[in-house]
């Protein structure tokens, strides 16, 4: 079973629809019992990070995620899921995230031209730096759906694929049994089902 954490902020419905059309045995739920008896688990979210950082922080369920991590279940972070497995993020001031990678979060602005715009929004092409498996079923150059004005930096020993918007940007991380995904594969279509299914392979 797959738990999605239902934490107060995140894309749930979508999530968990596309869950089902690769036929995986999904719940979205809040409840710690669930969420660590789950053999994967995926951490979403949108919105702001500082604000997330709270929510998660208020629910105790930072605290039931690094348990996860820590008994070796894969977790897959998605957006501002993703970012928040970093040690921080500076959106509206200092943010401490869940720690389970190395680097931070910060605005895309510092990188890019000041003619490109914020929030970066559509369909970008990966470049997979490694192999992972999230890429197992696609190819180096397929295309995923981006919604996002900040991200990661400094996290080059968890760093598995990136974008072109203006800069080198990142859009995937993996370290151990914790993954992450800048962009929404809920949203990217028949290459984004593709990479949910690596997540459960």
């Amino acid at each position: 079973m797959i738990a999605i954490i239902d934490y107060g902020v995140g894309n749930l419905f979508s999530l968990h629809q596309s869950f089902l059309k690769i036929g995986a045995d999904t719940v979205v739920t809040g409840d710690p019992s669930i969420i660590k008896s789950a053999e994967r688990v995926i951490l979403p979210g949108v919105g702001a990070y500082g604000e997330a950082a709270e929510k998660i922080k208020n629910t105790g369920l930072d605290k039931i995620v690094r348990e996860v991590v820590s008994d070796g279940k894969p977790l897959l972070g998605i957006c501002l899921g993703m970012q928040l497995l970093f040690e921080y993020g500076t959106e509206f001031g200092h943010n401490e995230g869940l720690g389970l990678l190395k680097g931070h979060v910060k605005t895309m602005r510092d990188e890019i031209a000041d003619g490109l715009k914020l929030p970066q929004i559509g369909w970008n092409a990966l470049d997979i730096k490694k192999q992972n498996k999230l890429f197992k079923y696609i190819n180096n150059g397929d295309h995923v759906y981006f919604v996002h004005s900040y991200h990661a930096v400094d996290c080059s020993d968890s760093l598995i694929a990136t974008t072109e918007y203006g800069a080198e940007i990142t859009a995937a991380v993996a370290r151990d049994n914790v993954y992450g995904c800048q962009f929404h594969p809920e949203k990217s279509g028949d290459v984004g089902l593709k990479i949910l299914k690596g997540f459960l392979d």
